[in-house]
């Protein structure tokens, strides 16, 4: 097997290929493995709502559900031993990655409960505790960048466990996150942890800030305000990019670069295109920089791999343009802060709802089981 020239010419350009999604039929299948021989894929992310689907959809859990309705396993339980039994799996097709990286990518991914996004303490003691059970040293623990979220950010760092920022939506968010991750990285350091083995992304979303902000762009319904429908985004993208290369080109992470400490990558998270009038390659191509990770569903891994045009770095040197479409956006009428607040809002509630549908969901099949 072969790797696709497209997805290799991306990973050339810099940008770590990883998939957003996981299940355990994709795992049984060779699949994942797979897509890394073919797809150049060098990580995995999940969320609770690609748990419910993947708990959903087939039988391939059928059998350790009923063992684990025999053994009298409640619904959580169930759910905390499927879930990090898959990422563990997952974290093994993945180790060859891990290791040709130096620690850099092969990396799986596991949210705390959503339920936890406001509760800081219950945040770091489920991060401390996924980190045990899955018991790999290529796992992200991911934690959402809530306010709450923030302060667990750098208590889980401080206990030298990687850490997968999620629900990024603002560069201001962005810039709190690496102070966040900054803070972890300075008191792991006091705590005597090797800062080389301390790894962390910081996962922005995309797609769904075109979606938020196109749609008051056609409620204000001016010419102006239409013509900047579907730039939002890769704007955004592109400043926080910018603010990455500015922290981390400063002295504050210079000090613990010499300490072996590593960058938080930016990684283009919600890059599945929503608005069939975009190309749907669009937040893949347009989004092409150094020391970045791109997570696609793999609709969007597919495209790209069939269609994809990468023409080298479309990031660097953007800044410029991408505030003066900020400025253009706030000019016809846009509240980029009430944008951010709403879109960090509602990614809570959706994985929340993924959640509830989840326990839902298990608790229905472990009646059936027993």
């Amino acid at each position: 097997m072969t790797q696709n020239p497209t997805l290799a010419a991306l990973s050339a350009a810099g940008v770590s290929v990883w998939l957003d999604d996981l299940s355990r039929d994709r795992l049984n299948s060779g699949n994942l493995a797979e897509l890394v021989a073919t797809r150049s894929v060098v990580g995995v992310t999940t969320n609770p709502t690609i748990f419910q689907k993947a708990l959903e959809k087939g039988h391939a859990y059928d059998g350790q559900l009923s063992e684990l309705a025999a053994r009298g396993a409640d619904v959580d339980a169930v759910i905390r031993t499927v879930t990090t039994d898959d990422v563990r799996n997952a974290c093994d097709v993945l180790s060859a990655a891990w290791k040709a990286s130096d620690g850099v990518d092969g990396r799986v991914s596991i949210e705390v409960d959503p339920r936890l996004a406001h509760d800081t303490d219950k945040t770091v003691a489920q991060a401390v505790e996924l980190w045990k059970i899955v018991d790999r040293p290529n796992l992200f623990i991911k934690i959402p960048a809530t306010r709450a979220g923030l302060p667990a950010i750098t208590a889980v760092l401080a206990e030298g466990i990687s850490v997968n920022v999620t629900l990024i939506f603002s560069v201001e968010r962005h810039r709190e996150v690496m102070d966040a991750y900054l803070a972890g990285l300075e008191a792991a350091a006091a705590a005597g942890h090797d800062l080389a083995t301390v790894h962390s992304v910081a996962s922005f979303f995309v797609s769904r800030v075109d979606s938020e902000i196109d749609t008051r762009l056609e409620n204000i319904g001016s010419a102006a305000a239409l013509t900047l429908r579907g730039k939002a985004g890769l704007a955004n993208a592109r400043l926080a990019y910018a603010a990455y290369e500015e922290v981390f080109g400063g002295e504050r992470f210079a000090a613990l670069a010499a300490r072996g400490a590593r960058v938080q990558r930016p990684l283009w998270a919600s890059t599945g295109v929503k608005n069939p009038d975009y190309p749907d390659t669009l937040y893949v191509t347009e989004l092409v920089a150094p020391h970045t990770v791109n997570t696609m569903p793999e609709p969007t891994l597919e495209a790209v791999a069939d269609h994809g045009v990468i023409s080298g770095d479309t990031v660097s040197g953007t800044a410029t343009a991408s505030q003066q479409v900020f400025e253009q956006l706030s000019a016809v009428g846009i509240d980029l802060p009430d944008v951010f607040e709403v879109l960090e809002s509602e990614g809570v509630e959706k994985f929340e709802a993924s959640w509830a549908e989840l326990l839902a969901a298990t608790a229905g099949q472990l009646n059936e089981a027993k």
